[in-house]
């Protein structure tokens, strides 16, 4: 499992511990990354994402994860979420129909 966020792409940065006498040393910037269910209101059931803590304030902030997934564009979100995407864009059609 790579440290990569699924739904926003987030992941390891690299870059330099810098000492008071400016000696450089490479270092790797984690992100803050959880394993976290949220509910999906189109299917009915929790789905489980190994997302950052930035996605899900941004996911909160848009309104539920059911919202922010299918105005999402498909090069941002992983394999994973593009199956999800797609099943709560065919429930959504189900239920409008």
């Amino acid at each position: 499992m790579t440290r990569c966020c699924e739904v926003t792409g987030k992941s390891v940065m690299t870059g330099n511990n810098v000492s008071h006498a400016h000696n450089k040393t490479r270092r790797r910037f984690l992100p803050n990354l959880q394993v976290t269910s949220l509910f999906s209101e189109a299917l009915g059931k929790m789905v489980r994402l190994r997302i950052s803590s930035q996605a899900l304030r941004t996911i909160e902030h848009k309104g539920g994860f059911d919202v922010f997934l299918v105005a999402a564009k498909d090069v941002q979100l992983s394999d994973n979420m593009r199956r999800v995407k797609k099943r709560i864009k065919k429930a959504l059609a189900k239920t409008a129909a």
